[in-house]
């Protein structure tokens, strides 16, 4: 039997509030003709405004939409409402041969692909071999750059710190110390400065005391233990891309989809996908990105297993990761809710993952028979003998009262991320084992 996806992980493709309820409207029979499915791709005519219907296909693999609507948001509400569609009612969209103007979609589709992986290939066998001089002079540039500029913000964070945290009256903003920062090719220290007017006076000096120390190892990364300075690196601002990171070793597992998560401001939508492999049991995290109202490609459903190799960008705590190749679509995990953590263990875990990486806010985590309270201080997550708080802000309140009703009362397992400041949950499995997503509510 097809494996369908569901209600929650179609619309966590969506990419705002607005497409998920005008796909709601567009979920029922009524509003379509003509669909169909052969496994691999939806497809289907809706109505619209005018005479003519709008032409909706979906490639699921990618996945990847085509909409004859003049809609400027990816996926638009028709795609998002085909897939509740085949999502909800099975029968509304029948096993058929795609339609022709759905069949020349995706083979166009498939030529692209293919087209376009034989110039990679082309390019990669062509290409200029690097010279490693010009590199190294590059790279020791950069680095004089980057030491002039941690050199300046650890004297700017001194200057603070004599003048006193609670004397603000020569103290301007942290804006021009961060452009500072990005003319010295350091965008990582430029985003924690900039962070520095926005939080509370009690955090201050925490954050001043971490930002020195980072800036400290900064100027002398050739010092450091080759995975403890790629940590430094990748704070600072460092990046590789994912041909450069699977260009490295592999490791090849079936991973379980824990839970995703989207954030957004007005340059991009990021979406966070954390896994757990199989065999391994190592944790990962996926990034992918995607423009103002578009969603992000990487869309990958709630419990289920991908087989697949990821590499792991390097440093003294592994987790960030590159997805390679894939032997196949997700297929649904297993029946069970994965293996979970007493809130000591988790608390102990993050402890000595921060004794690797003194910057780490937080650590993927599954706490195991936990129940979720509310208090006048807050919500809090206990597995009756230890408790932990609810990160404030972390997801929507109402995201914390659905937490509760998937409990009423009772122990769950719960996947998120804990840190210093708490947990801040993603996704919970509930008595029957489906796993509830808790996150683009």
């Amino acid at each position: 039997m097809e494996e369908r996806w569901s209600t929650e992980h179609v619309l966590s493709l969506a990419p705002d509030a607005s497409s998920q309820k005008a796909a709601g409207k567009l979920s029922s029979p009524a509003s379509w003709s003509g669909t169909g499915t052969d496994g691999t791709a939806l497809w289907g005519a809706c109505k619209g405004s005018g005479s003519t219907p709008y032409r909706t296909v979906i490639e699921l693999a990618t996945p990847a939409y085509q909409c004859s609507c003049p809609s400027r948001k990816f996926p638009c509400k028709h795609a998002l409402g085909l897939l509740l569609l085949w999502s909800g009612t099975p029968e509304a969209v029948p096993t058929a041969e795609p339609a022709d103007w759905a069949d020349d979609w995706l083979k166009a589709r498939a030529e692209r692909a293919e087209k376009s992986a034989e110039k990679s290939a082309e390019k990669r066998a062509t290409a200029e071999p690097v010279d490693p001089e010009a590199a190294r002079r590059r790279a020791a540039r950069r680095g004089a750059r980057v030491a002039a500029g941690a050199a300046e913000l650890r004297l700017r964070l001194a200057d603070r710190v004599r003048h006193g945290l609670a004397d603000q009256s020569t103290a301007g903003p942290w804006e021009e110390v961060a452009a500072r920062m990005v003319d010295a090719q350091a965008p990582g220290l430029a985003t924690r400065v900039r962070e520095l007017d926005a939080l509370p006076q009690e955090r201050l000096l925490e954050e001043y005391a971490l930002l020195h120390l980072l800036a400290t190892a900064a100027t002398r990364t050739d010092e450091l233990p080759p995975a403890l300075a790629a940590t430094v690196r990748s704070r600072v601002g460092y990046t590789l891309d994912a041909a450069e990171v699977l260009s490295g070793p592999t490791v090849r597992d079936r991973w379980l989809v824990l839970g995703s998560r989207d954030s957004s401001d007005e340059r991009l939508t990021t979406r966070r996908v954390w896994l757990r492999g199989a065999k391994t049991g190592r944790p990962a995290l996926l990034l992918a990105f995607g423009r103002p109202g578009q969603a992000p490609d990487l869309a990958l459903p709630t419990g289920h297993l991908l087989e697949a190799e990821l590499a792991y960008h390097p440093g003294a705590h592994p987790l960030r990761a590159a997805l390679g190749t894939r032997y196949g679509a997700p297929e649904p995990g297993p029946a069970a809710a994965p293996d979970g953590l007493t809130v000591a263990e988790a608390v102990a875990g993050y402890g000595t993952a921060v004794a690797d990486d003194p910057w780490l806010e937080s650590r993927p985590t599954v706490l195991a028979e936990v129940v979720p309270v509310r208090t006048p201080d807050g919500w809090y997550l206990t597995d009756g003998h230890h408790t932990v708080p609810v990160r404030a802000g972390a997801v929507p309140e109402a995201a914390l009262w659905r937490l509760a009703a998937v409990s009423i009362g009772r122990p769950l397992t719960v996947f998120g991320e804990y840190g210093h400041q708490g947990f801040a949950p993603v996704t919970a499995w509930a008595a029957d084992q489906r796993p509830v997503g808790l996150t683009n509510l």
